[in-house]
């Protein structure tokens, strides 16, 4: 086995200096941890609370939407309501999610093969299962991010660009999202790679995200990044689906922008200018809950029902029945 490289080893270091946003608890028992870094910024937009290295770059993978669903606004395309919530979307393609890309889609002439995303199944377990039980299988519209590519590819279309190479990095719908997502972030994006969606993927700090969703909640009306922000505001199950912690959180707290993104990040700003970022650092979806709920709680958010208790919600099992949890620890 060869030794590991300086950069492998410098990575393993700075990983482990993280704090534990997170733990696992098992029967009483204290037996693992989750470690990663988060930010809460201040209506003013300072930092007012940070854990972590906040400000090393990071892949927000789909935090990046909003920003990306302006930039398709900003080219000229007419997107509005429960459709321009769905470019910033990670669905869980129920139905209602299939019909409206499909709507996206068809209002540029395009159908379901202009998608390049990967075929999948819902991002949610109990639609997947009913959509096997069905005898369907992996399609591409199903993939949690097929709003978001039938945007660009309108987009495409009304600009009279290529719409086979939308997802290459010096592509013009690319290259707006880049400059979109730089300006709302007040950062230069340090790392381009290849989210899992196969479209172009744009490091920012976690702060710089934080600072981008506030620029969207604290834009004036009628702006790109406002409309993005009050249509996922309006229409939160387009934005994630009826059982996803996104659209849970946005109904419950009036003004709320949420959306979340792979490998356990997390964004939300509120209508006061206060926002919040984290990443867990292993990457681990059943940390985001917990992690998320306690950050909010330590802003003072409440909600007149369960909301926070049902996103912080992350048990562990024994023999079937709930032993433990994985709760903050911050």
């Amino acid at each position: 086995m060869s030794a590991p490289t300086a950069s492998a080893s410098a990575t393993a270091s700075a990983a482990a200096d993280l704090p534990v946003l997170a733990e696992v608890v098992r029967s009483g028992f204290v037996e693992g941890h989750h470690r990663g870094s988060l930010v809460v910024l201040a209506p003013d937009g300072s930092v007012d609370f940070a854990l972590g290295s906040p400000e090393r770059p990071v892949f927000p993978r789909s935090s990046n939407k909003p920003m990306q669903a302006t930039a398709v606004l900003r080219t000229g395309l007419e997107l509005d309501g429960e459709f321009l919530a769905l470019a910033a979307a990670s669905h869980s393609a129920e139905t209602f999610h299939l019909d409206a890309v499909r709507k996206i889609l068809a209002s540029a002439d395009l159908d379901e093969s202009a998608l390049l995303t990967p075929p999948s199944l819902s991002l949610d377990e109990e639609e997947a299962e009913a959509w096997i039980r069905a005898g369907g299988q992996r399609e591409r519209i199903l993939m949690d991010c097929s709003g978001k590519h039938a945007a660009m590819l309108a987009a495409c279309v009304r600009n009279g660009w290529d719409t086979a190479s939308y997802l290459d990095e010096d592509h013009p719908v690319q290259v707006e999202a880049r400059t979109t997502l730089e300006e709302l972030s007040g950062e230069s994006v340090a790392a381009v790679g290849v989210d899992g969606c196969g479209a172009p993927l744009m490091a920012v700090s976690l702060v710089g995200l934080a600072r981008a969703f506030r620029a969207h909640v604290l834009a004036d009306p009628g702006t790109p990044q406002r409309r993005v922000a009050d249509a996922m505001r309006a229409h939160p199950e387009y934005v994630a689906g009826t059982r996803r912690i996104d659209t849970w959180l946005m109904r419950a707290v009036p003004g709320a922008m949420a959306k979340m993104g792979a490998e356990s990040v997390q964004a939300v700003a509120l209508p006061d200018g206060r926002a919040l970022a984290f990443k867990i650092d292993d990457g681990a979806k059943r940390a985001l809950g917990p992690v998320l709920a306690g950050a909010l709680r330590r802003m003072g958010v409440t909600t007149e029902d369960d909301t926070l208790a049902r996103i912080a919600a992350s048990p562990l099992l024994g023999g079937g029945t709930p032993v433990g949890e994985v709760r903050a620890a911050f």
